[in-house]
């Protein structure tokens, strides 16, 4: 009998081959991430985010300007204006803290103002931008920034962009006020300032004596590596949770790396009037 030989369709020839190179990346892609998760896994990975921090380019705050019109908005000729509302009875502290870092770094109009829904305030809160040493006409200054005591559940902040939500809480606040220094950080390190400001407010002010403890043990560990929680340089996060340990009375017994930490923080003259209003 005469033997044929089997014709194989060369289309079909093509889709094995297609096939057998999406098997083989698939082989490839599963080593990759089996090998990532090891690396996940293992006493060493706090490190590595270390050195992915430390890697990171800081500039000192003064040196760096943010775009002020994309970031509240064009003033039209008017002052762009931040208008925070605030309950006296728990003062936001971290803000008075960028208030002054913020008055470092731009010419700003301050004010503080009482709401009717509040029926009296502490003089040290009236005062607590200290006093406006020189009197310029409006259109001199970069913008304006206006603390209004006010009966609110929390912190609320609205600026010349007449059509936006507030945005609420400290935390945030505080994430908005700092980005107005222009700083630029990695995804890695911006997670992690992130993680350290909810923190701050939800576990180290507002959670219970353990949720307490726990942090003061992770920030001690934190410090041990770094001298700021996140790097070399001064944050947010730093500011932040400084200020949750003064308002909950919990700057005493605190471990030594986070006792250092909060020397340098009040050595820094923006710290300062926290300490004025707390005396």
């Amino acid at each position: 009998m005469p033997m044929y030989k089997e014709e194989v369709d060369p289309s079909l020839q093509a889709l094995e081959s297609r096939q057998e190179e999406i098997l083989k990346r698939l082989y490839e892609l599963k080593s990759a991430v089996d090998g990532l998760s090891k690396m996940i896994q293992t006493p060493d990975a706090d490190f590595d985010v270390t050195n992915i921090i430390q890697a990171d380019e800081y500039s000192p705050l003064t040196a760096n300007a943010a775009d002020l019109d994309s970031m509240l908005g064009k003033g039209y000729g008017a002052l762009k204006d931040i208008v925070i509302n605030a309950n006296p009875s728990l003062p936001p502290l971290s803000l008075l803290v960028l208030h002054s870092l913020l008055c470092e770094h731009y010419k700003i109009l301050s004010a503080v103002h009482t709401h009717s829904s509040v029926k009296s305030v502490p003089e040290n809160l009236l005062k607590c931008f200290g006093e406006q040493t020189k009197k310029q006409s409006r259109h001199e200054y970069q913008f304006g920034f206006t603390l209004i005591w006010k009966d609110v559940p929390k912190p609320q902040m609205k600026f010349s962009i007449q059509t936006m939500c507030p945005i609420e809480g400290e935390g945030n606040i505080a994430r908005f006020l700092f980005s107005l220094f222009g700083q630029k950080y990695n995804a890695v390190t911006s997670t992690l300032i992130d993680s350290w400001v909810d923190t701050a407010i939800f576990q180290l002010k507002e959670g219970s004596s353990k949720e307490k403890a726990a942090v003061l043990r992770s920030m001690n560990a934190s410090l041990g590596k770094t001298p700021w929680l996140v790097g070399s340089e001064l944050t947010v996060a730093d500011i932040v949770a400084w200020c949750a340990l003064q308002q909950t009375g919990s700057s005493n017994a605190v471990p030594v790396n986070v006792h250092k930490w909060m020397k340098s923080c009040e050595n820094l003259a923006p710290f300062n009037s926290v300490l004025r209003l707390l005396k």
